[in-house]
């Protein structure tokens, strides 16, 4: 059977697992100079595929404009009206896009999630802790079913800076300049915010160095107190646009972040990033894109990882429990290796 010429990519949410697609498709492209690709997600998620030679973006409101099975059919009508692709990959896997890629039919290949072997890291007794295969591994591998086999090289896979800088409206000339992201969808994810606190306390003291705190505008608040009465810290949280914000992330000498989407978004411009971890662990298979395990701030406890995307609290310890005995001095230590 002849390889498919033109592959469409369904990935959704969330935001974090939809950039651990990019340094995937980015190989993906680079090793088949004759593919071409059509990637199907949100449209807030379009910056992430900006000038990617050979991919199209195809955004759109699934769960606005298309709503239950009558509109997953009228949307996959329009792809397939729209777009001429000859072959589906389902990096998703959720009702959504098992619907979707009904209705679209032809040759198909879904990603496997592992889900037994997660449920095995995570349950509270008889854990089997052990690396499991990661994110980009799991895209890669149904590709790979599809005729399109890549080996996933660090550097081939990482983003360059756009020329376009955005402006700060502050000199960061001479400094070194770190993100922080403190928040998280789940508590689980968290580490304490009086805690990160501390860090960015410790952090402005030193004089080589501009904080940028990260976040969604309804956290700016947080954030506008933590830099009241220091010149060296800025909010960029609600103030700029999401392609904006990827652009002043690529400029970053490093980035402090939970297991969320921030790691991955600086983990795509090659960025170090210092990561807190709590109630999952880096051996559920979402680590950032080429970042050094020695970075991973986090605990060797039993009750570790307590849940796959830090949605359950632990057992033992309760939603930030795993984390709290992770100190301040901790992560400025993690902070200091990276920027000696």
């Amino acid at each position: 059977m002849a390889k498919p010429e033109h592959i469409l990519i369904l990935r959704f949410s969330a935001l974090g697992d939809v950039a651990m697609t990019v340094p995937v498709i980015k190989l993906l492209l680079a090793n088949y100079p004759n593919l071409q690709l059509t990637m199907v997600s949100v449209p807030f998620h379009e910056p992430l595929f900006r000038n990617i030679e050979r991919l199209n973006f195809y955004g759109v409101e699934v769960k606005k404009d298309f709503k239950g099975v009558n509109g997953l059919l009228k949307l996959s009508k329009k792809i397939k009206k729209e777009i001429a692709f000859d072959a589906v990959a389902d990096l998703h896997d959720v009702l959504r896009t098992k619907v979707i890629r009904k209705f679209l039919a032809g040759k198909t290949a879904v990603i496997n999630k592992g889900r037994k072997q997660k449920k095995e890291l995570t349950r509270k007794k008889n854990k089997k802790l052990r690396p499991l295969k990661t994110g980009f591994e799991r895209y890669a591998d149904v590709f790979a079913e599809l005729g399109f086999p890549i080996i996933l090289k660090k550097d081939e896979g990482i983003t360059k800076a756009s020329p376009l800088i955005t402006e700060l409206p502050f000199d960061v000339k001479g400094k070194k300049l770190i993100g922080i992201a403190p928040f998280a969808k789940h508590a689980a994810k968290m580490y304490p915010l009086e805690k990160m606190q501390k860090v960015v306390n410790l952090l402005q003291q030193k004089p080589d160095t501009h904080i940028l705190l990260f976040g969604g505008g309804n956290e700016a608040g947080v954030f506008e107190n933590w830099k009241a009465g220091h010149s060296n810290i800025n909010v960029i949280a609600g103030k700029y646009t999401f392609d904006e914000e990827l652009n002043i992330i690529s400029q970053l000498d490093l980035m402090v972040s939970m297991d969320s989407a921030n790691m991955h978004l600086a983990s795509l411009y090659g960025v170090p990033v210092v990561s807190v971890w709590g109630g999952t662990h880096p051996y559920l298979g979402f680590y950032g894109w080429g970042q050094d395990i020695e970075n991973a701030v986090q605990l060797d406890i039993p009750c570790r990882p307590s849940s796959v995307f830090g949605n359950k609290a632990c057992s033992a310890h309760g939603e930030t429990g795993c984390m709290q005995e992770i100190t301040p001095e901790m992560i400025i230590e993690k902070i200091d290796m990276n920027l000696a």
